[in-house]
Formats: C-alpha cells, sequence, structure tokens
C-alpha cells in the first residue's frame, strides 16, 4: 500500500486538497486548524516581522487556495484590492483588454485609470476570438472572466490565453464564478487567477476578501510587494473565517449546481420569461422577465425564500435585476435578473420562484 504522504502517490481530489491542506502538522496537541492570530507585531529576527507583511492565518488560507488552483496564492482584503494590486502590473499608458460584460467594479476600475491617464482599457465580446485576438496585439494585459457577469457568455480560456502570449500580455481570469473545482485557468496557461473570496470561497456571506494565484513566483512576488506596500492586507478573522468556508466549497458547490441545472430545465419555456442563460456549470443563472424592468422589480420583491441582494455564492439563493446599477452595461437587458442559486431544497426554490414568476402573467406587471 503506498502512504498517501509518499512521492509516490496519487494526486489528492480537489475535495481532499480542500479539507486537508493549510493544516498543521498531524503531531499530538497540535489544533486540527491554525488559530486567529491577532497581532501587529512580532518578535525581531525571523521571516514576519511586521503584522503588514504577514499572518499564519493568511498563510494557512492561501496554501490552500493556491493548491487548488495549482499556483502561489496572495489574499487580499477585498476582491477589488486583489484587482487593483493585478492592473498595477501593467506599466502607465498600458492597454488592457477586458470583457465588455464584466462585473461592474472591473469597468468602474478601468475607465477610472484610463480616466487619470494610466492605462487605455479596450472592452470586446470576449466569445468573439478573433476581435480578442487583434485587441490583444497591443495590449499589456488580457484580462477576462469566464463565465461573464451576468450575461454568463463562456470564453474560449486557452485560445484566448495563446492569443495574449503571441503579443507579450499577460493573461488574467477572473475565477470567482467557477472557483478552481470547476476550471483550472493557471493548467490552460493563463499568468494569474482572481478571485473575489467573499463570494463562494468562503461562502457563508460574512467575509470581505480577495485573492490573488499567481503561476510564477516572480509574479506572486510583485503582487505581494503591492499588498505590503499600498496597505491591502486581510483581517485575520475574515481569513480565519474564508478558509473555514474553503473546506466545504466541494459539497457547497455540488449542491448549489445541482439545484441550479434543476432549476434552469424547469424554468426553460415559463410564460413570465423570454430567456433562461445558464453556461452549464456553476451555480449562477440569469433569466429575462418579458416586460423589462418594471416586471424585474416586482419580481424581486415578491418571493419569501429568495432575497433581494447584490452578492452571490452564499449557502441563500439571492437575485438582483442588474440594471439597476448604473454601471452595467447597456447590452444588458432591462429585465435580466442574475440568480445565485443556494442550497436550500430545489423543491422551495422552484415553488417560491415560479409564484412570483406566475403572478407576474396574472398581474401583468
Amino acid at each position: 500500500m503506498t502512504d498517501a504522504n509518499s512521492a509516490d502517490a496519487p494526486a489528492l481530489h480537489p475535495d481532499t486538497v480542500a479539507v486537508v491542506a493549510g493544516r498543521p502538522p498531524h503531531t499530538p496537541d497540535q489544533p486540527m486548524s491554525v488559530p486567529v492570530h491577532l497581532t501587529s507585531t512580532y518578535v525581531a529576527g525571523g521571516e514576519l516581522e511586521y503584522g503588514r507583511y504577514g499572518n499564519p492565518s493568511w498563510t494557512a488560507f492561501e496554501d490552500t487556495l493556491g493548491a487548488l488552483e495549482g499556483g502561489r496564492c496572495v489574499s487580499f482584503a477585498s476582491g477589488m484590492a486583489a484587482m487593483a494590486a493585478v492592473l498595477d502590473l501593467v506599466e502607465p499608458g498600458g492597454t488592457v483588454v477586458a470583457p465588455r460584460h464584466s462585473y461592474t467594479g472591473t469597468i468602474a476600475m478601468l475607465k477610472k485609470l484610463e480616466a487619470k491617464g494610466r492605462a487605455k482599457a479596450v472592452f470586446v465580446d470576449i466569445t468573439d476570438l478573433e476581435a480578442v485576438t487583434d485587441a490583444s496585439a497591443d495590449a499589456a494585459m488580457v484580462w477576462f472572466e469566464s463565465p461573464t457577469n451576468p450575461a454568463l457568455e463562456v470564453a474560449d480560456i486557452p485560445a484566448i490565453v495563446r492569443a495574449a502570449h503571441e503579443h507579450g500580455a499577460l493573461a488574467v481570469v477572473d475565477n470567482t464564478f467557477a472557483t478552481p473545482l470547476l476550471q483550472r485557468p493557471l493548467e490552460h496557461g493563463a499568468d494569474l487567477v482572481v478571485h473575489s473570496a467573499t463570494k463562494y470561497i468562503s461562502g457563508h456571506s460574512d467575509v470581505v476578501m480577495g485573492a490573488v494565484i499567481a503561476a510564477s513566483e516572480e509574479l506572486a512576488t510583485a503582487v505581494v510587494a503591492h499588498r505590503s506596500l499600498f496597505g491591502a492586507t486581510p483581517a485575520p478573522l475574515e481569513t480565519f473565517l474564508a478558509l473555514r468556508g474553503l473546506r466545504t466549497l466541494p459539497v457547497r458547490l455540488e449542491r448549489a449546481q445541482a439545484n441550479a441545472q434543476e432549476l434552469v430545465r424547469r424554468l426553460e419555456g415559463h410564460a413570465a420569461l423570454e430567456e433562461v442563460r445558464y453556461p452549464g456549470f456553476g451555480a449562477i443563472i440569469s433569466i429575462v422577465v418579458r416586460g423589462g424592468a418594471e416586471p424585474a422589480d416586482a419580481l424581486v420583491q415578491r418571493t419569501s425564500i429568495w432575497v433581494h441582494a447584490t452578492s452571490l455564492g452564499g449557502v441563500e439563493s439571492t437575485f438582483e435585476r442588474r440594471r439597476r446599477w448604473p454601471l452595467e452595461q447597456p447590452t444588458i437587458p432591462e429585465g435580466l435578473v442574475r440568480l445565485s442559486v443556494g442550497l436550500e431544497h430545489v423543491d422551495d426554490l422552484h415553488r417560491d420562484l415560479v409564484w412570483a414568476l406566475d403572478s407576474l402573467v396574472e398581474t401583468g406587471a
């Protein structure tokens, strides 16, 4: 029998990695989990020195998420802080190619950098490989999501990475929706992966955090330097909670994805809907309500289980009309409602949502 820790042992499944990585050694009286280290200062002479440079709670989280993504993980105070650190790798005036349908925070940050002359932003249809390739010719970075938020378009990750690298650009993938359990962009040659760890990674709507996973030590070192200099450090307690959530990601995502797939099957053809968008994996669905903004706004106020909220990836099911945000792209339909499917029983989720949809048909609003 081969020892699970030997060099000849087969690679562990991601479900196992999520549970066993980032743990203290299995020696008597060691805690099962790395405790919360609430300190700002360390005794001099070691590697840490000061709380802005490191924390054992960070290390445990980073070791685990890094093992799942297949790279070196650096944790941040938020997803936006992680994004800022990655975009800081672009030299002043450099071009960043990004999907026209992206998280509104991504679009806002790129437009802010462009307005300050810090970078040039080029937005493309990420499903149009020719357009992406053409835009990459002068790019310093190609940043993309797959699936996109909230249009749920699926990008050809290997092809886009190749196009970016052919022109000397960095390839960055926001993997928040898919998580490393459904796709591992670094395996397809991506240079960096970004997460809003607030979402599926922590998974309980009680943490704000971000993470960057780098394919190379050189890129990881640059991202760490940004975090240390600009102070975008996560709090130890939040990091502890995010790791605790990450431990259950495999079972949470399995249940949420199964619920989403069943809801897609049941919702197809409903009279109140123009369209049901689902990329085929994950737990995010976008529905387009007939009649636009008014009935979509009515829908999100008529349920008892589904919660009207802007975030996603928690154990509870949430939804919102995305065009209520001024920064959402005009190419997103006014009636598009993004659903983050949680862990409730699918029959209850379906009954609650369909009652609200049926009421739109009956009242005409």
